[in-house]
């Protein structure tokens, strides 16, 4: 069975991380934001597309999500030394992702040959796709201007009330390929448990990828991000809230709505089914947390045989 995976953040890398258990070698393939993307200290800098590799990988930092367990920041701590300004946690081995990263771009690569081979060079073996070759940053508005988005996440801490986002060269941006032959040929398609607005709502806004999932023979399912109508790890329910959205389960899944053929949701939740299914995909409550490797295989075996239900 061919898997699809639509991710971002740490939420969506612990499912494809589930789904990297469950599924058969080869079989999965992980579409990644990367409206998170930008430039800092001269080198590009991907942070959800690192957070599914380095998870995928089995090295990722378990106490934060991202970054890589064991890091030094020997370099960062002397660029602080310098003067620089060191708001962006770096550590010395992704480093060299970044600087090995930066130096095949220049060279004229696409970003989906380097992830890709990256990925590889780690042992990953399932297929981590960006979303789109081409540069699509996210941006925030807020009362006192627009941010980029990391300026938004991590330089001011998340604390600005959100007016408006949107993804600046997006109308240029195109789906690779190697995304569009993965749709096409999925069995199932998975939007994980991200953040709607800014991690899966990237992936979405690329020209042309919506119409390939409607076009798929795929069966079509998400995972709500939120539990009890609050978000485990990031500013989802804030954004929700601030853009006037309904903070919940089914406030998600209404983003969905008509792209889906199946929602999971958090059994805290189990209030929203009925407004779901009025949506016009079918409900299914389990545990979504995942608090261990075992809860992230549990969730994605879960959620593989609803969409098997759902063919049948």
């Amino acid at each position: 069975m061919k898997v699809v995976a639509l991710a971002g953040g740490v939420g969506g890398a612990k499912l494809a991380d589930g789904l990297y258990e469950v599924v058969s070698t080869g079989d999965l393939t992980v579409v990644v934001n990367t409206g998170d993307d930008f430039d800092l200290f001269g080198l590009r800098i991907c942070p959800d597309a690192d957070t599914v590799v380095y998870t995928l990988a089995g090295i990722a930092n378990p106490a934060t999500g991202w970054g890589i367990a064991g890091d030094s920041w020997q370099t960062l701590d002397m660029l602080g030394l310098y003067g620089e300004d060191t708001w962006f946690r770096l550590g010395d081995r992704d480093f060299a992702t970044h600087l090995s990263r930066t130096a095949r771009l220049t060279s004229g690569e696409r970003l989906t040959t380097v992830m890709d081979s990256m990925s590889q060079a780690l042992g990953v073996h399932a297929h981590v796709l960006p979303m789109c070759d081409e540069p699509v940053p996210t941006r925030v508005r807020t009362p006192e201007g627009e941010l980029a988005f990391q300026d938004y996440f991590v330089r001011r801490q998340q604390h600005d009330t959100v007016t408006g986002i949107r993804f600046e060269g997006m109308e240029s941006a195109r789906v690779t390929p190697e995304v569009a032959t993965a749709i096409a040929q999925a069995d199932v398609i998975v939007l994980c448990p991200s953040n709607p607005l800014v991690s899966i709502g990237p992936i979405l806004a690329v020209p042309g990828l919506r119409d390939a999932l409607l076009a798929s023979g795929a069966v079509r399912v998400g995972i709500s991000p939120l539990v009890g109508g609050r978000a485990l790890k990031g500013p989802a329910d804030r954004m929700l809230r601030d853009l006037g959205h309904d903070v919940s389960s089914f406030g998600i899944a209404k983003l969905y709505a008509g792209l889906l053929h199946g929602f999971v949701l958090d059994e805290a939740d189990a209030a929203d089914c009925a407004r779901i299914e009025e949506l016009g995909m079918r409900a299914r409550l389990t545990g979504t947390v995942m608090r261990t490797g075992a809860d992230r295989a549990r969730l994605a075996e879960e959620t593989l045989a609803f969409a098997r239900g759902l063919r049948e």
